[in-house]
């Protein structure tokens, strides 16, 4: 396959695309936002049109955005291996602001968590005005309150650098994506899918499948207990006329707590607090406490349960919450933590996990394995039985965030780097992982990606399965168990990511057209505390 060819670019480094060079055309030309299937060279787009403004305007710095620390490592690299450019300065929080300021040289190229450029932008000491290009990684996050946001405020407002922003998924809704446009100050749109004429040469496809797991009787059980839980505060809501009849979802409990923490507020700023309003906070707040137990007993296993159920008693010196008394009071929780204290039968998921990575590493011992897992409880166990197996050909690591909550020891930014160089160079072969993994990394040769449990978001979805598929063919298997909201949660997410694609065809055309976006759709009432919605 051919190489560019430009001037900053080391030869031989980034392969010739049509469609690269075609996305890279406008974002040099246009503030473009990249909607491109992940493994199919978004960070090579990025380096093309880095190279163009290293070119045109040699004495203006460019600033390359990433949502976490190892991406900022991983792109720092990418530059320095790709381009003929000064030693590319990798910006963290790690780094001190008064460290930060003596290190801003121009020109250079700059890779950065947008935190640190937002903190430094509101303390007056970032030089926006030096920057030719800004080059937005993970652009959907430029939404609500993420720094992505006051970036492009700024520099909106001031030096109006060149824009690039890039993702695999903008989000499920087309105010999503209006928010992210008016944000960033987008101009163009670039949209590309697995089955675009000009992308369909470098596809090695992603076989996707689901595997249905049993839950055993045991385990049913302590479901029908934990729903009957969740029941009462529910009903509580209700009669509060704060939820309607039918099943309580998730997202409604949230609805509420929402309209009650605004509740709150307006009573502190009058000096008074609306009926039954705390009644209502408490009922809330177990209603969520037995739908993440519920959740757990079917989708994760016993384990996570036993261990989120024992962190509702506070340590000592600290008081118990009224929601956990509530919570822990409840007859049905109290016989769940004591049939748990008799079960001996873990979720079968667990077995599956590990019969399936196995399976995989027997079959190919060269193969790449990345195991998705919401929490990190059942991270650990998923490592814990990967390492049981004493098995010389399963290699396997944790990956989870920085964050450290009590005995739940994160990765430092050193830790993480070094675990996904050990996973490209083979020494570790199976990554089990929570959400950190999902954006960005780059693992070229992942053979088999496995979501633990499905996942409802359609940009997470997107960003796991993308994963694999990129060096070669993959295959990715969602383990979905029989008769629980995995089955509903499956079927969301393949429906979700089907409007999706819909909704950026139309946005595709209306941008194309030269109309912008589609007009926005009529927003339905919200109610407020007290009404019946």
């Amino acid at each position: 396959m051919a190489a560019v060819e430009h001037p900053r670019i080391r030869s031989g480094v980034l392969d010739d695309r049509l469609y690269q060079e075609r996305i890279a055309a406008t974002a040099v030309a246009h503030n473009t936002l990249v909607v491109l299937p992940t493994g199919l060279g978004k960070t090579a787009i990025a380096l093309r049109v880095i190279a163009e403004y290293l070119l045109r305007e040699p004495t203006r710095s460019i600033l390359f955005l990433a949502p976490t620390r190892p991406l900022v490592v991983q792109h720092a690299r990418s530059v320095a291996a790709t381009l003929f450019a000064p030693e590319p300065l990798a910006l963290t929080g790690a780094i001190p602001p008064e460290r930060r300021a003596d290190l801003l040289r121009p020109p250079q190229v700059v890779v950065a968590t947008p935190q640190v450029i937002a903190n430094d932008l509101a303390e007056g000491g970032f030089p926006l005005s030096t920057f030719s290009l800004l080059v937005f990684d993970e652009a959907h996050r430029a939404v609500g309150d993420y720094p992505y946001v006051a970036i492009g405020r700024a520099n909106r407002d001031g030096p109006a650098a060149r824009v690039l922003a890039m993702t695999a998924s903008p989000g499920g809704s087309l105010a999503r994506i209006r928010e992210v446009w008016n944000h960033l100050g987008i101009e163009r749109f670039e949209y590309r899918t697995d089955r675009s004429p000009d992308v369909l040469p470098y596809i090695h496809g992603i076989g996707v499948e689901t595997v249905e797991v049993p839950v055993p009787a045991e385990v049913r059980d302590l479901a029908i207990r934990l729903r009957a839980a969740v029941a009462g505060p529910v009903d509580t809501l209700r009669e509060l006329g704060l939820l309607p009849a039918g099943e309580a979802s998730r997202r409604a409990l949230l609805d509420v707590g929402t309209r009650l923490h605004r509740a709150i507020e307006a009573g502190r700023a009058a000096g008074e607090s609306a009926p039954n309003l705390w009644k209502a906070v408490t009922a809330q707040a177990v209603a969520m406490k037995g739908l993440h137990a519920l959740e757990l007993a079917e989708s994760q296993g016993v384990d996570s349960l036993r261990e989120f159920l024992r962190r509702q008693t506070p340590p000592p010196g600290r008081r118990m919450t009224p929601a956990q008394r509530a919570f822990l009071a409840d007859p049905d929780v109290v016989e769940v933590r004591r049939r748990l204290d008799q079960i001996t039968v873990e979720h079968p998921k667990v077995a599956k996990v590990v019969e399936i990575v196995a399976d995989e590493l027997a079959r190919k011992p060269d193969a790449r394995v990345i195991v998705f897992a919401q929490y990190r409880d059942t991270v650990d166990r998923l490592v814990e039985e990967l390492e049981r197996l004493h098995d010389p050909g399963v290699r396997a690591a944790r990956f989870v965030g920085q964050a450290t909550h009590g005995s739940d020891v994160g990765l430092s930014q050193k830790e993480q780097v070094a675990l996904l160089d050990g996973f490209r160079e083979g020494r570790v072969n199976a990554l089990v992982a929570t959400s950190v993994a999902e954006e960005g990394l780059d693992i070229p040769a992942t053979d088999l990606v496995v979501f633990y449990e499905p996942i409802p978001d359609v940009i997470r979805t997107i960003q796991r399965r993308g994963r694999t598929g990129r060096a070669r063919t993959g295959r990715v298997l969602v383990l979905v168990a029989e008769g629980t909201r995995d089955v509903g949660l499956h079927r969301a997410a393949s429906s979700r990511e089907r409007r999706m694609h819909a909704m950026l065809e139309e946005v595709e055309a209306e941008a194309a057209a030269g109309r912008g976006l589609p007009p926005p759709r009529p927003k339905t009432v919200q109610t407020t505390l007290g009404e019946s919605p």
